[in-house]
């Protein structure tokens, strides 16, 4: 018996979802995946004249990798999806969530890879936040109606790419995914909310998320299984919700932020506030601030994402970064004078880009 390959759609063609299109694409065969592209503009125009080039940084001289993916601006036109990988930034969600609810039916899992605090982050999640719905990632409920959370894999981005033009990207380093059922937390806890899994056809059944990891570790990645997938996003979040925003406060840096003592001290108060929320709501983190300024400033001279947006007068991920993270503080009760502090500070530079 002949099975049809998965069918696997990229919402979001930039540096990330460029990258796990371009590698799924090159080293999975056709007959297992049939991968396709969801774009439009001059990025859409690329992937049909020329394809999606990938160059390797560690290798310069290597030739890099071309592949020509489905391209379509219209989800009608590729119909529902086994897999849907959103790797959009947090700006832009709100607007092609009803273009990825298309591509949704009974069994598709969608694979969320982005950064800061998405909007089903509470939803499997038991104690003083269950169900908290974050009006600053998801204003009127507009994205969690689009893609209901029982159908979300949550993955947690640990590599660096960027964008050399439209459907054209660098791999600069690391290669880790971390996907998760949101609601395991919830299941184990037994609440009764937590929709029950039905059949290895679930989107969030363990046999499928066995073989979705499989799948992209086949392509490439160090793609792993959390058991509480909301406690690595948690602990990214840790890092980029003070560093991403003060590089654009201050045009510098990762190594020279931390070089300065007084701005690396701010740092590690605002991650002891945060850390604070993470220990009341179920995500503690164990680690020192100090401890992770140290693997922080081995990366080097590196641009944040966030500075990259802002010197390009593009949308900053501010709420899924920092704001969510002052909502919390709110819900909980919970004093976050520096989050605050900082949330505001980088709202004024946005505004000054615009």
């Amino acid at each position: 018996m002949t099975h049809s390959p998965q069918k696997i759609c990229i919402v979001g063609a930039g540096a990330i979802g460029g990258l796990i299109a371009g590698w799924i694409a090159q080293r999975i065969p056709a007959t297992e995946a049939e991968v396709s592209v969801l774009a439009r503009g001059e990025t859409l125009a690329a992937l049909r004249e020329r394809g999606l080039r990938i160059d390797e940084a560690s290798a310069p001289e290597a030739a890099p990798i071309v592949v020509h993916p489905r391209a379509e601006s219209d989800p009608a036109a590729l119909g529902v999806q086994d897999v849907v990988i959103v790797a959009v930034k947090a700006p832009a969600l709100a607007a092609v969530a009803p273009a990825v609810s298309r591509l949704i039916g009974p069994r598709t899992q969608v694979v969320v890879a982005m950064n800061g605090v998405p909007w089903w982050f509470f939803d499997g999640q038991p104690g003083p936040c269950q169900g908290l719905r974050l009006a600053s990632v998801d204003p009127g409920d507009g994205v969690r109606a689009a893609i209901p959370t029982r159908h979300v894999i949550g993955c947690v981005v640990h590599l660096g790419c960027s964008n050399l033009g439209p459907a054209h990207l660098r791999h600069g380093m690391g290669n880790g995914l971390i996907l998760g059922d949101p609601f395991v937390p919830a299941r184990v806890a037994g609440d009764a909310a937590a929709p029950a899994l039905s059949g290895a056809d679930d989107p969030q059944s363990p046999e499928r998320l066995a073989a979705l990891a499989d799948l992209l570790q086949r392509a490439g990645f160090a793609a792993s299984v959390s058991p509480q997938i909301q406690r690595e996003v948690w602990y990214k979040l840790w890092g980029n919700m003070s560093m991403n925003p003060i590089s654009v406060l201050t045009r510098a840096t990762l190594d020279r932020i931390l070089d300065e003592p007084l701005t690396r001290a701010w740092v590690s108060t605002l991650m002891r506030e945060a850390q604070a929320l993470g220990k009341t709501f179920g995500c503690p983190i164990d680690q020192d601030p100090e401890e992770r300024h140290q693997m922080t400033r081995k990366i080097g001279a590196f641009k944040t994402s966030m500075l990259q947006d802002y010197e390009a007068g593009r949308p900053m991920e501010i709420d899924a970064l920092v704001g969510a993270v002052s909502e919390i503080g709110r819900h909980l009760g919970l004093p976050t004078p520096n989050i605050d502090a900082l949330l505001g500070l980088v709202r004024l530079a946005a505004a000054g880009v615009r």
